[in-house]
């Protein structure tokens, strides 16, 4: 492939020229170059037995030149149409193993070379590892075997990854089903050069079809051809020497399940006609049941294309839906159905109804359990116990049942019922453990259940171990991290009942790795990996939880960063960054709850602020930007007073603790928190400068609804209106860096609305800057572009806020 010229599009260059230039990507200065050079630390997986870890090693970030490989965007998907795998896909390079609790790395021998490796998969025994590795042509299925330490290829360059799983492993061990592409794949239309047959034409017969606003979507019946050809794949088995034989005929297949004996498998197929309104999810589509040799037993799903559904986050669909299969069973299917015709305006009292199915298929499905809101999830135990939540979004209720699946007559017990922003009151997730069949189902001990939590309190994250009592309902605590100079996270429990925890302990300067604790012996928990700070140059920075309070009482908090060396005692006046995202509550107990730990390993990603500490900065990353609507009062409906008085107790806080000059203070975030900062320049004088990224600027471009309000334009339009930073671009006079990916992807943040917002400050004289980075969708993933938003960033905090006039 030929190295591209690397450039991105600007507007509005340094000093004072209003022509656009296109520039080369620039790098930041050398304290931040050198953070975003660093090695990234490997990700471990760990087998069942917790005997054997892999490595999965990878660059940290990609390149300009993947990111302008060949891309389709169709129906929701952005597809390779050269190597048939998802465009964005992030890729591992090599492969290593390690023994738990021994440091020494076990080289594995035949690696792919130049790997571009992808879809890492156990075996049900787990002895091996099936995965993918991308090459120019294709993609081609590899195994890793663990005790051999070694890799073996198994197919060429023709497996189908653009839709779900490339290949399910056999419950035997000895064979996968593979999606392989069809040997008759026609030829995809060129758009380009295509000669268009007649106009594209959409049609309305009246119903409702209020749908959110969709990027990628099908455009015409070139996009229709193209769609169908990459989704079409052939099945086929293969044994692990690579011999394959034909299992099913070409279709779209996007589903592979096997059943938990392996005896049955169920399959879901695409169908037509396509949409130009919604993504392949709301396709026709068939979803059925055959045995393992691929006899059919039972179509069990056949619905019809779903461009209209009922308004509301709650809404669903009419047809029955979450089709799997139940875990503590050989081979029973369960799933749901709307008991309001997935419309959340009608009054019933009961929302949905599960219901399961035996092997062979026949007969009456079976009534389980109806839930009192939108069924959630079921963790399956035996016929006697299980566990199912429902929630309401728009209440932020959820509610946790005890039933018995064996017998619909005994009724279900809430266990929980609690509002899922209260995050000091989250009793955890029960606990799980794989069964004979290979799944995993709840542990028990009797009548014992057990439940791990993030344990979330006014003094930090402090996890917890729990143990639950079915005959009492309650729960005793059984370990509780101590939460003072650490965070240790609660990753698998190993053996409940001896109180063995596989953890993940970090501290703000220690790298995060993996220890077995034993909580009934007076020992000290034992290291299983020994990951090394990739992050020195940041180890010696200040790092504090700061709390404060909002004008009207309410609660905040955010995460105070200082430069290293910076003394309390002299306390220097600093600028300040002060980065955030809003997020919307139903009462104010809740938002003001604090939800973030000091000891949190001090991680630079891409997109982190942190990076200006070692520019001289004082960092408020992470503040508390709530915005509450209680009773029939609707969060957005105080949005913009919200806002300002957030920032401004944020602002207040440092200042008072004698950190910050307050005249020197920029504000900044990405997709929604862009959206905030565009609003506090234009309803403020808080900030000297802002930097928003990937944002939406004028609300009524999302006219159906934008993050958590479903109100929809011609319902609330003065909450359109006042929200939108567009509609008042001729308030703002304060300095604005935008910057937003070419191609982002994501609902509603079209690269229009920086593009129209920029016009709209530019022709009212606002000192603004427009940065467009090529290839880039929502989050940024090319290390050309990352290294120049940061020199972008950098710039501009210089000029406008460290160096204000």
């Amino acid at each position: 492939m030929k190295k591209l010229t690397a450039f991105c599009i600007v507007s509005l260059i340094w000093y004072g020229a209003t022509a656009q230039v296109d520039i080369e990507y620039q790098k930041p200065p050398k304290e931040i170059l050198e953070l975003i050079d660093a090695p990234a630390v490997p990700s471990a997986s760990f087998d069942a037995k917790n005997e054997n870890i892999v490595l999965l090693h990878r660059n940290q970030f990609k390149s300009i030149n993947e990111l302008s490989e060949p891309e389709l965007r169709l129906a929701g998907l952005r597809i390779n149409p050269v190597t048939n795998i998802g465009s964005r896909t992030r890729y591992y390079t090599n492969i290593s193993l390690m023994k738990v609790g021994e440091p020494k790395e076990i080289k594995v021998s035949n690696v792919p070379a130049s790997g571009r490796l992808a879809n890492f998969t156990w075996s049900p025994d787990q002895s091996k590892m099936a995965f993918t590795n991308t090459v120019d042509e294709g993609v081609e299925l590899w195994i890793l075997d663990i005790n051999e330490a070694t890799c073996k290829k198994l197919t060429g360059a023709n497996l189908n990854a653009n839709i779900g799983s490339a290949f399910e492993w056999f419950e035997d061990n000895s064979k996968l089903l593979v999606k392989m592409l069809p040997a008759d794949k026609k030829p995809l239309i060129d758009k380009s050069t295509a000669i268009p047959t007649g106009p594209k034409v959409s049609v309305s017969d009246g119903q409702k079809a209020q749908n959110r606003t969709y990027q990628d979507l099908l455009k015409d019946k070139a996009d229709e051809f193209n769609f169908k050809q990459l989704a079409q794949s052939t099945l086929y088995t293969v044994d692990l020497d690579g011999n394959k034989s034909e299992w099913k005929e070409t279709a779209m297949y996007t589903g592979m399940s096997f059943s938990p004996d392996g005896e049955y498998i169920l399959i879901t197929t695409l169908g037509e006609p396509f949409s130009y309104i919604v993504t392949y999810g709301r396709f026709p589509s068939k979803t059925t049941i055959y045995d393992k040799s691929g006899t059919l037993v039972k179509v069990i799903r056949d619905v019809p294309l779903e461009e209209v559904r009922p308004k509301g986050f709650m809404s669903t669909t009419k047809e029955i839906r979450s089709l799997r299969w139940r875990a503590d069973k050989p081979a029973t299917i369960c799933y749901v159905k709307a008991l309001d015709e997935g419309d959340p305006a009608v009054e019933v009292d009961f929302r949905d109804e599960v219901f399961t199915l035996d092997a062979p298929f026949e007969g009456e499905p079976k009534s389980i359990l109806k839930t009192q809101q939108r069924f959630g999830k079921i963790i399956w135990g035996n016929d006697a116990v299980a566990i199912a939540t429902d929630e309401w979004w728009n209440t932020r209720n959820e509610k946790t049942y005890l039933f018995s699946p064996g017998d619909a007559s005994v009724e279900p017990i809430v266990l929980f019922d609690r509002n899922t922003n209260d995050r000091y009151n989250d009793p955890g997730s029960f606990v799980t453990t794989k069964n004979e069949l290979g799944t995993y189902t709840l542990e028990m001990d009797k009548n014992t259940l057990y439940l791990t939590g993030r344990g979330y309190s006014p003094e930090g994250m402090r996890p917890f171990f729990d143990a639950f009592d079915l005959i009492t309902k309650e729960t005793e605590r059984l370990w509780r991290a101590d939460g003072e100079t650490t965070l240790e996270n609660i990753i698998r429990v190993i053996d409940a009942d001896k109180g063995v925890l596989l953890t993940r302990v970090e501290t703000s300067t220690q790298y995060p790795n993996y220890y077995i604790r034993n909580i009934k012996k007076r020992i000290a928990p034992q290291p299983v990996t020994f990951f090394k700070n990739p992050y020195q140059s940041i180890a010696d920075i200040h790092k504090e939880i700061i709390n404060y309070k909002r004008e009207d009482g309410l609660d905040l908090s955010g995460t105070l960063y200082l430069p290293a060396g910076y003394d309390m005692d002299k306390k220097e006046k600093l600028p300040m960054v002060l980065w955030a995202y809003p997020r919307e509550y139903k009462d104010k107990s809740a938002a003001g709850q604090v939800t973030s730990s000091p000891h949190t390993f001090t991680y630079p990603s891409y997109g982190s602020i942190i990076f200006w500490v070692t520019r001289g900065y004082a960092i408020l990353d992470d503040a508390a930007f709530p915005i509450v609507g209680e009773g029939d009062k609707e969060p957005n409906d105080s949005f913009r007073e919200q806002l300002v008085a957030n920032a401004k107790a944020a602002i207040d806080a440092v200042d008072e603790l004698g950190y910050i000059d307050r005249d020197r203070v920029a504000v900044g975030g990405h997709s929604y928190g862009a959206f905030m900062t565009a609003n506090l320049l234009s309803h403020s004088d808080l900030f000297a400068a802002g930097i928003a990224r990937s944002g939406a600027y004028n609300r009524t471009l999302t006219p159906f609804g934008f993050q958590s309000e479903e109100r929809t334009y011609w319902e609330a339009p003065e909450v359109y209106y006042t929200m939108s930073p567009f509609m008042h671009a001729d308030k703002m006079k304060t300095p604005l860096l935008l910057i937003h990916g070419m191609a982002d992807n994501n609902s509603g943040t079209y690269p229009m609305q920086s593009e129209r917002y920029f016009n709209a400050l530019k022709g009212l004289g606002a000192p603004v800057r427009l940065v467009m980075l090529p290839k880039e969708s929502h989050g940024y993933s090319a290390r050309e572009s990352i290294s120049h938003m940061l020199w972008e960033q950098d710039q501009w905090l210089e000029k406008y806020v460290k160096n204000k006039k």
